[in-house]
């Protein structure tokens, strides 16, 4: 206030010139600041909904499933070919070769989505997720079958801690959780069906039109009188 001159219009001007330059520059410092703090909290925001994203994936890849098989056959079409074919010279005539071929590609797939997942868990995983990712790869990569209930049992923890959810209870057992079974095999003999009754469906409307009766002005179904033809 002591460099304020009312003395005459040019000090005026000036100093309220002066006072107006400070202010903004103060102000846009300020904003500046402000969407330099924002734009990094939105790419913080970002980063932590796409881990969090492709952990949710991963645990339910890894916990899908209550009941069955609740490990990971690390066997590749090769060493199924092989038992398979150990098994159908051990006893050719109980061997079903549909249902083993179907049971084989079912575990194949399952093998490799929860390969994906443990990629994508040492990945982004904490440094507990990541050690048990790690063991369950080594153990995958030795042909011996993996349990994930552990594995599975941190990401539960570490996912709903992220999301600001209550832990579940100590007192709350609950079953140990498997890899999720595919269902590819399912939707599409579904797709199969549904296509095939459409071209049935297809078929039957063409010979329709095909093979009706001519109807006349009248509304009546013309006869093809060979008498009438002939005159």
């Amino acid at each position: 206030m002591r460099n304020i001159d009312f003395s005459s219009w040019q000090n005026l001007l000036a100093t309220v010139f002066g006072l107006a330059l400070v202010t903004l520059i103060g102000v846009g410092i300020r904003l500046l600041t402000m969407v330099t703090i924002q734009q990094r909290r939105e790419r913080t925001n970002r980063q932590i909904n796409e881990r969090l994203r492709t952990l949710i994936a991963a645990y339910k890849t890894l916990g899908g499933s209550f009941t069955g098989t609740l490990t990971v056959d690390p066997a590749h079409r090769r060493d199924l070919r092989q038992r398979s074919e150990a098994t159908a010279e051990e006893d050719a005539e109980a061997l079903d070769l549909g249902a083993a071929s179907s049971g084989s590609d079912r575990a194949r797939r399952i093998r490799d989505a929860v390969e994906g997942a443990l990629s994508d868990i040492i990945l982004l995983g904490t440094d507990e997720q990541v050690q048990l990712a790690a063991r369950a790869a080594h153990e995958l990569v030795a042909g011996r079958p993996v349990p994930t209930h552990e594995l599975v049992v941190s990401m539960r923890n570490f996912i709903r801690e992220a999301l600001d959810l209550d832990p579940i209870p100590r007192d709350l057992v609950l079953p140990a959780q498997g890899p999720t079974r595919p269902s590819g095999l399912v939707g599409r003999g579904k797709n199969d069906q549904g296509k095939a009754e459409s071209a049935r469906g297809g078929g039957g409307g063409g010979g329709a039109m095909g093979g009706g009766p001519i109807i006349n002005s009248v509304g009546e179904p013309e006869r093809n009188d060979p008498a009438e033809s002939t005159r």
